[in-house]
């Protein structure tokens, strides 16, 4: 029998970066997960043993990987994967599925792809860091949710600087920056009347070159983070407070109620008000 520590993330009210569930396995001979796809990035670090990743690549071929101890693997969304134990030497693996708007910058740095999923630690201190924040998110699931969201932006920081293939070049670190610029910009202009071209001019980039590093950055194109970054705003105003839908509207950048609606729908499937009465957390609820 596989011995099991597992925990979901009890808050979801984390925009750039959230948790949905990690835990800890001491696996059996052979045991195995999947086929399966996940809606989140999940990484997996190896503390003893080794086994097997199976996992589609971009063409959706799918390749064998074979995964020891002080290695790792990263699951993307929607990627179908599956792995298996070692018969002989099980392995014991630590995990921590994680998304947001800033998930996928925070993993391009690390050079981990869907093409190449494997973490190869660069420096040995870094590693056991990084394996010390996973083991204290695991072993601490009680405490609040603002401090565990601390301890996995420490987690990224540490796979970021421990990956072997982190190869930052000028022209990166140059993306990197306008990406940046970008990102700022639009947490603080959200609210107001702003465009793609707008934002590729503050970057002082037109719009065809500033969409293209941008998707490639971030994984969806400017329009699309935009959308998504005002609603995902929205829905927190929507479960935290008593605003009007107007009020609400207004707040995250539409001036018509009517607009922001249709918006908000194409995202969650369903109008804000309905969204609201199934997901409102009152105050005294919410604990944190």
């Amino acid at each position: 029998m596989s011995n099991l520590i597992f925990s979901v993330f009890p808050n979801e009210n984390f925009i750039d970066l959230g948790l949905f569930q990690f835990g800890r396995e001491k696996c059996s001979s052979a045991h195995s997960f999947g086929p399966a796809a996940r809606n989140h990035f999940l990484f997996h670090y190896v503390i003893s043993g080794k086994g097997t990743l199976m996992a589609e690549n971009s063409k959706g071929e799918t390749i064998t990987y074979s995964v020891k101890s002080m290695q790792g693997f990263m699951i993307f969304p929607d990627q179908i994967t599956m792995y298996i134990a070692d018969k002989d030497v099980p392995w014991e693996y630590i995990w921590i599925e994680f998304d947001g708007l800033r998930a996928k910058s925070m993993i391009n740095l690390t050079g981990i792809s869907i093409e190449n999923p494997i973490y190869h630690a660069r420096k040995k201190d870094l590693r056991e860091k990084m394996k010390d924040e996973m083991i204290y998110i695991t072993e601490n699931s009680k405490e609040s949710p603002f401090h565990l969201i601390g301890h996995l932006y420490l987690f990224l920081d540490y796979l970021v600087r421990s990956s072997a293939s982190l190869q930052i070049s000028s022209g990166s670190n140059l993306r990197d920056f306008y990406i940046h610029e970008a990102l700022v910009y639009i947490e603080h202009n959200f609210q107001n009347n702003i465009t793609v071209e707008g934002i590729a001019s503050v970057c002082g980039l037109n719009r065809s070159y500033f969409g293209k590093i941008f998707k490639e950055a971030m994984g969806m194109s400017p329009q699309e983070f935009l959308l998504n970054f005002r609603m995902a705003k929205a829905a927190e105003l929507l479960k935290l407070t008593s605003l009007s839908i107007g009020d609400i509207s207004l707040a995250v950048g539409y001036d018509n109620s009517l607009h922001f609606s249709r918006a908000f729908k194409n995202i969650y499937n369903i109008p804000p008000r309905e969204w609201r009465n199934k997901n409102k957390i009152e105050k005294n609820d919410y604990n944190i």
